[in-house]
């Protein structure tokens, strides 16, 4: 499967993916999930915000259920594993416990989530934050893509209604517990004896546009003590972020930017530059822009921001006990099972080894072996949870007993 997926949307040149939401890769991926989890007897739904939902079982009369999966969207030349492994890896254990005869007392679902990367419209997540009501659909619908182009916009061109946006609570209702299998995207695996770790946490982090203004003029007639170059106060933001994260134990990435009339022998007359910031300390995260803003005089923008989250302690531990003993590690990425969690859904995840602890680029990697292990584990973790002893009286939606 994970051959599959990785011929859609590769850049020839980089080696990285290119799957944005709403667009002609998107789409192919959203068909290759709805086959694949046809072809194992899955029943295929889609929520109002167009997330995917392959159930076995039916959650309406008989859940809720366990749901499982991740993304198939990717941020911008990004690698194979950060969201199709989940995917992939639900689907093999589904499949798994079919062929084994398997029968599960409550429903279990794959979900494919939507624009989980947020590299097109600029706020991650926003399948499941819309889902949630996490975020609004007037403000999703109004988000625009590089090109100008807002996600209502993109809705329609691909065939779909942006009035049918919204949080989605009858979806909701069918979810008891999520297990989110992702890549480590980090070393704490790299340098441990084990394939598979379990989540604890989610740093908190947040995404800040800074539009910094300058005047156009000519790059060769134009004196250096003449010039207003918003370019020169890029620089100054990308320093002094690095700065004060180090100050404060926080990371902060300038990782994307707009320049206008961005010219080779043009001065810009203004500049756009997107301020993404993590930490574990959530006080120290938030005290970040701020000092950024007295430093250069400039007001930012906060586009989106996500509180430190913790998933279920006492689910965490069991699923970390049933699997031998695995390693309990945060993350300072952030996922859909964050969004969910908060929304107050009892959510897991499971973390699968990379040797290069590179993530967001074609160098990140997961071995074959670790692969069938993280599949290994969601067998478990789902027999666990869906099994006869998860559904014994008592056992009320929403948890698990």
């Amino acid at each position: 499967m994970l051959d599959e997926i990785a011929r859609v949307g590769r850049s020839a040149q980089t080696g990285g993916y290119r799957r944005f939401a709403w667009t002609a890769a998107d789409h192919v991926l959203r068909e290759w999930f709805a086959a694949r989890a046809s072809g194992l007897g899955l029943e295929v739904t889609e929520d109002r915000v167009g997330n995917q939902w392959a159930w076995w079982g039916d959650p309406d009369a008989d859940g809720p259920g366990v749901v499982t999966g991740s993304h198939l969207d990717s941020v911008p030349d990004g690698g194979a594993y950060d969201g199709p492994l989940g995917v992939a890896s639900s689907l093999a254990a589904v499949a798994r416990l079919r062929a084994e005869g398997f029968e599960p007392a409550r429903p279990v679902a794959v979900a494919n989530f939507v624009d989980e990367e947020g590299a097109r419209f600029g706020v991650a997540c926003a399948g499941s934050r819309v889902l949630t009501g996490a975020m609004s659909a007037e403000h999703a619908l109004g988000l625009r893509d590089a090109d100008g182009v807002s996600a209502a916009e993109a809705l329609r061109a691909a065939g779909r209604d942006p009035a049918a946006v919204g949080r989605d609570d009858e979806t909701l209702a069918r979810v008891a517990t999520f297990v989110e299998l992702h890549v480590e995207q980090g070393r704490h695996l790299a340098d441990t004896p084990h394939a598979v770790a379990v989540g604890s946490s989610i740093w908190p982090h947040g995404r800040w546009r800074f539009d910094l203004e300058g005047e156009a003029n000519h790059a060769g007639t134009t004196r250096l003590v003449d010039r207003r170059d918003p370019m020169l106060d890029l620089a100054a933001l990308v320093l002094a972020a690095r700065e004060v994260a180090e100050a404060t134990g926080c990371v902060a990435t300038v990782g994307k930017v707009a320049v206008l009339p961005n010219g080779v022998n043009a001065i810009p007359s203004s500049v756009t530059g997107w301020l993404d910031a993590r930490g574990p300390d959530e006080d120290a995260v938030r005290a970040l822009v701020p000092e950024l803003e007295r430093r250069l005089g400039v007001a930012a923008t906060t586009e989106s921001f996500t509180a430190d989250t913790r998933f279920d302690p006492d689910l965490a531990a069991r699923l970390a006990a049933l699997l031998g003993g695995v390693p309990v590690i945060g993350t300072g990425a952030g996922h859909d099972a964050g969004v969910l969690a908060t929304h107050g859904v009892p959510t897991a995840m499971l973390f699968v080894r990379n040797p290069t602890g590179v993530s967001h680029s074609p160098a990140e990697h997961a071995e074959a072996d670790d692969c069938e292990a993280g599949v290994d584990a969601l067998v478990d973790v789902l027999r666990e949870l869906a099994g006869p002893a998860a559904a014994r009286p008592g056992a009320g939606p929403g948890r698990v007993s």
